[in-house]
């Protein structure tokens, strides 16, 4: 039987932490849907932790923007609707730009290498049409590299909360491919900028690739692009 904070569990913390990279990792996946109700006790049992960090882990989710806790009804993972999505996106095409302005000047050698690594590792995965997760996971890398490097700790704090909601929308999967296409021109292109360190111009192509990242999601988007096979 296994032990209720499990064996690598050798402290309350690790246990808690094992328990919110589960409940992230199930909700990112989708195997834990957008308005499903999270009930700690099967949860727990699931995860093969006590309650107590399963509770820990869900208003660790809540403070992030991924979970709802009601005092009589309990916790469930948000529900965005299309609306709310375009006007995030809205949001991150004032920000994002910025911090790719403020970033680029500044980057290494490193870093740039950093980012054209991401860039090829995306487009090998588009171009082999699998592992839509891992895209996410490389496409959130290649963004806080900007991010991070901006040097505005406020600015990085208010993009992080806007870019939470895509873990529960997994926006990637509506794109079709000429919109996935686009999007890995757009790295492309940003990885150019950096390495030239010309911050104005990585500003242009990352709000241009936010705004189309915003129309491929929109709810007023042809229904006929939705016929072809979502990579990511």
């Amino acid at each position: 039987m296994t032990s209720p904070t499990g064996p690598a569990d050798t402290t309350p913390a690790d246990a808690s932490e094992r328990a919110y990279t589960a409940l992230l990792s199930r909700i990112s996946a989708g195997e834990i849907s957008a308005g499903e109700r999270l009930f700690e006790q099967s949860l727990a049992e699931a995860i093969g932790v006590s309650r107590t960090p399963v509770r820990d882990a869900l208003k660790r989710l809540a403070a992030e923007g991924l979970v709802d806790i009601h005092p009589h009804r309990g916790a469930q993972v948000v529900s965005f609707t299309p609306e709310d999505v375009t006007a995030l996106y809205a949001m991150r095409a004032e920000f994002e730009p910025v911090a790719a302005r403020l970033a680029v000047p500044e980057m290494t050698d490193t870093d740039v290498a950093r980012l054209a690594e991401l860039s090829a590792r995306m487009e090998r995965i588009v171009e082999e049409g699998a592992d839509p997760g891992g895209l996410t996971t490389l496409n959130n890398e290649f963004h806080a590299v900007f991010v991070e490097g901006s040097g505005n700790r406020h600015l990085a704090i208010a993009l992080q909360a806007l870019f939470r909601p895509a873990v529960v929308t997994r926006t990637f999967r509506q794109y079709d491919p000429r919109a996935l296409q686009r999007s890995m021109q757009h790295h492309a292109e940003l990885v150019e900028a950096a390495a030239a360190r010309d911050g104005e111009w990585a500003e242009a192509v990352m709000r241009a690739h936010i705004l189309s990242a915003r129309h491929a999601t929109s709810p007023h988007r042809d229904p006929t692009e939705d016929a072809t096979v979502r990579h990511a």
